[in-house]
């Protein structure tokens, strides 16, 4: 649970909707605090976190599945507000004594509600003839409405698309309003957490990096902190909140592995060696990174082995550093949720690496400034402590570095290529005004060679392939429709600047079926 600094909270309970993370988000985005724990949350922790309000998420079961999430009729007892989100508002109203039955036809996609009651959940929507958009999925339906509700709005449907009582607080609403699908569902959001709740938009990066910094400072004292620095957002972000908390007793080190993108080792070493003055150590592994990859081709074996010499290697120098108390990570909250999910889909995606990884072989206690944040806040943390906005705004990078965009065995000549390859992606992106924009950008190095003409020569040389998506998560992508003439320019660049390719293709595939990555 999160500590008691924030006086206005709301809590989510999660009944396995693919679209719980994005309802929190929506909440943070209302600048108010939120967290989100499984719907079968002990009873005693939820009255510990003293909630402001309760919204219960949606979820893929029906609620006469044999195994269907219940929630506790207590949390109805608690005189806290409570907005329930399709399998939320059909669990309200079966425990209540409401009836819920299937649908003749399944609601899936954009439907329209006629408002019957805008006083407080739909105050200010509907301005078109009491009418709203929203976005439906759900095989369910309520039939009869427990007693002490009212129908707030309804569709041909689903006659009960919304529903309330007012006395308990307790809202129910069939639909979902925290997809883009549903222009005004943020605008109702604010309502049950402004109106109903009585929350204030306090939540807010500045004071969130102020807290940080303070609550830092109490928790180390005079003890040293190691922090894993790769030059990512999360890591750097990281680092420079423990730097402004507790300035030497901070030791970062940066592990070149050899497969970095071109000049990131001095640009990380410039900027947070010089510009910030930190206690910043280079540990230059990538000769031994190399020889461990010699003949490997398989990429799950690429990852192991980067994985696994990669924390022997901090490993080494954080024990050449000694007496640190503490090892510092760039942990997010979307990684924290996919580790303690009770159910839904995050319980089949693999733990994140930020959790349980190094600690455990290490003996350091962990210090995860960020754990409550998603990323784009992340990113308002960074822009908070003055970060350059090109490191804030940098696109992903996987942990494994170029060897995964390297399809095939990882050499030092292969390395070049697609190391030459991928800065002029990247630059000529952002020349385009594309960089923050999209989500990624890259090149892959492909394991063929095409012929081709250079100098009324014949050639037989690599192929690279550009890869660039738009994305809102990483969980599903599409390729970016970018212009010609920048594919043009990039195609131009490459095969004229980087010696031993002689084609480029464009990677038109979306996620799924196809990965971001290409291993």
């Amino acid at each position: 649970m999160s500590s008691q600094l924030y006086k206005q909270k709301i809590l989510i309970l999660d009944f396995g909707s693919q679209y719980t993370q994005l309802i929190a988000r929506r909440v943070r985005e209302a600048q108010v605090y939120c967290e989100i724990h499984p719907f079968n949350l002990a009873l005693e922790k939820i009255e510990a976190y003293a909630p402001k309000g309760i919204i219960l998420s949606g979820g893929p079961a029906s609620i006469y599945d044999a195994d269907a999430p219940m929630l506790r009729r207590e949390i109805l007892e608690m005189r806290v507000p409570i907005l329930g989100i399709c399998y939320g508002m059909q669990s309200i109203t079966f425990l209540l004594g409401g009836q819920v039955t299937r649908a003749e036809d399944r609601e899936y996609g954009h439907a329209t509600i006629d408002i019957q009651d805008d006083t407080d959940l739909f105050h200010g929507l509907g301005e078109q003839e009491g009418r709203m958009m929203v976005w439906m999925s759900h095989g369910d339906r309520i039939e009869a409405m427990p007693a002490g509700f009212t129908a707030l709005a309804g569709s041909r449907n689903s006659p009960v698309a919304a529903m309330a009582d007012p006395s308990r607080r307790i809202f129910g609403v069939q639909f979902h309003p925290e997809v883009v699908h549903t222009p005004d569902g943020t605008r109702l959001l604010k309502n049950f957490l402004y109106t109903i709740c009585g929350c204030e938009p306090t939540w807010t990066m500045a004071s969130f990096a102020r807290r940080t910094i303070r609550s830092l400072r109490e928790r180390i004292q005079d003890d040293r902190v190691i922090c894993g620095l790769s030059g990512g957002v999360d890591s750097s972000v990281t680092a420079v909140l423990l730097h402004k908390a507790i300035g030497p007793q901070l030791s970062c080190i940066f592990v070149d592995n050899g497969l970095l993108r071109l000049n990131e080792a001095r640009e990380v070493m410039e900027l947070f060696g010089e510009h910030y003055g930190m206690d910043i150590h280079l540990v230059d592994a990538s000769d031994h990174f190399l020889a461990c990859l010699e003949g490997v081709t398989d990429p799950e074996r690429k990852r192991k082995i980067i994985g696994r010499e990669f924390i022997a290697v901090f490993e080494q120098k954080a024990k050449e550093l000694g007496d640190a108390r503490y090892l510092a990570q760039g942990t997010l909250y979307p990684d924290v949720i996919e580790s303690v999910s009770f159910k839904g889909p995050s319980a089949t995606i693999k733990s994140h690496h930020n959790v349980g990884g190094l600690p455990e072989q290490m003996n350091l206690e962990l210090i995860e400034p960020l754990r409550e944040l998603f990323k784009d806040e992340g990113r308002q943390v960074g822009v908070e402590l003055g970060l350059p906005r090109e490191m804030v705004m940098r696109q992903p990078f996987p942990g494994p570095g170029l060897a995964v965009r390297i399809l095939g065995e990882v050499t030092r000549e292969r390395l070049e290529i697609v190391r030459a390859a991928d800065a002029i992606v990247i630059e000529e992106i952002r020349n385009a005004g594309l960089y923050e924009k999209v989500w990624q950008s890259f090149a892959v190095l492909l394991p063929v060679r095409t012929v081709g003409v250079m100098g009324d020569e014949r050639t037989y040389e690599h192929v690279i392939a550009v890869r660039v998506v738009d994305s809102l998560d990483a969980m599903t992508a599409d390729w970016s429709r970018i212009p010609y003439q920048v594919m043009g320019r990039i195609s131009n660049r490459v095969i004229n600047s980087v010696k031993g390719v002689n084609r480029v293709v464009y990677d038109i595939s979306s996620k799924p079926p196809a990965t971001i990555e290409w291993e």
